[in-house]
């Protein structure tokens, strides 16, 4: 794999560039093609897709997409050491890389991007799940986006795929479940590395769905799981009791009862309460 593209190994571009992994901007170097390849490869047929990448690095992920035969890679990088590195990305690939030195969380990708838009991501720990939050957050439905490759801490990753009545489940789970098909595809160790993670990492795949799984106000629905897993041990007659006196009603009436705590809801429960506490009084029934 150190061969798909004429480019050397990794290992001697970051020798070359001097680019040491910088803790506080949560890198952590993926230097094996066979596995950046393989990584690209859980994201479908990129041949038609412009590729959204945050975090290229030294460009391991950015050379598997560009392999695996997408149609154009746009890679948002902060750390202006990498750019070399990508330039000669760039011209193995001659109009197939764009690259924008900059904040991921402050760069407007769109401009840049034509549909179908996938993102395919080895995603900076610190800043990965905000950005998971933001595309999964859009002002409307369905995003910009059709699905979502990335790679997280294993622990978030089986946050984002958790079911109830497990330690994992939570907001994350809700959230991802409710607009997406969600699911683990690809676990890595961390000697897989430079340099190497105190924790396993796993990579997740979300396609987003054309409406919500069940219907509900995203800003209700929001926040009553905020109360409820604020206070996760607490019954939700307790922990929901800020939504008023007639909490235990809407409960009943969504097919939940009082006594419940939030990690033994599903989804679907959620979205019945949420419809309940979103009707007008006018609407509800004596």
């Amino acid at each position: 794999m150190a061969t798909i593209d004429g480019l050397p190994p990794l290992r001697e571009v970051i020798r070359a560039h001097e680019l040491v992994a910088k803790k506080q901007l949560g890198q952590n170097f993926l230097l094996d093609l066979n596995l950046t390849a393989k990584i690209a490869r859980q994201a479908g047929d990129l041949s038609g897709c412009d590729v959204l990448e945050v975090g290229p690095g030294p460009g391991g992920l950015t050379r598997g997409l560009l392999a695996e035969g997408a149609r154009r890679v746009l890679a948002v990088e902060k750390d202006a050491r990498c750019l070399p590195a990508l330039a000669e990305v760039q011209a193995a690939y001659p109009g197939k890389l764009d690259v924008i030195n900059g904040d991921a969380l402050e760069v407007d990708v769109l401009s840049h991007l034509t549909p179908p838009i996938r993102v395919v991501a080895n995603l900076p720990y610190n800043v990965g799940t905000e950005l998971l939050i933001r595309w999964l957050t859009p002002k409307s439905w369905p995003p910009f986006w059709e699905s979502l490759t990335l790679m997280f801490q294993k622990e978030v990753a089986e946050r984002i795929v958790a079911k109830p009545r497990t330690d994992h489940y939570g907001r994350l789970a809700l959230l991802a479940q409710w607009r997406c098909e969600a699911k683990i595809v690809l676990h890595l160790p961390p000697e897989a590395f430079t340099p190497a993670p105190k924790v396993h990492s796993a990579v997740v795949h979300l396609t987003r769905l054309p409406g919500p799984r069940y219907p509900a106000d995203e800003a209700v629905l929001s926040r009553i799981t905020a109360m409820a897993f604020n206070q996760r041990r607490k019954m939700l007659r307790s922990s929901l009791k800020g939504l008023g006196p007639q909490i235990e009603a809407q409960l009943e009436a969504a097919g939940i009862a009082p006594t419940a705590r939030a990690e033994e809801i599903s989804l679907e429960g959620f979205c019945a309460l949420a419809r309940e506490v979103a009707r007008k009084p006018e609407q509800k029934p004596e």
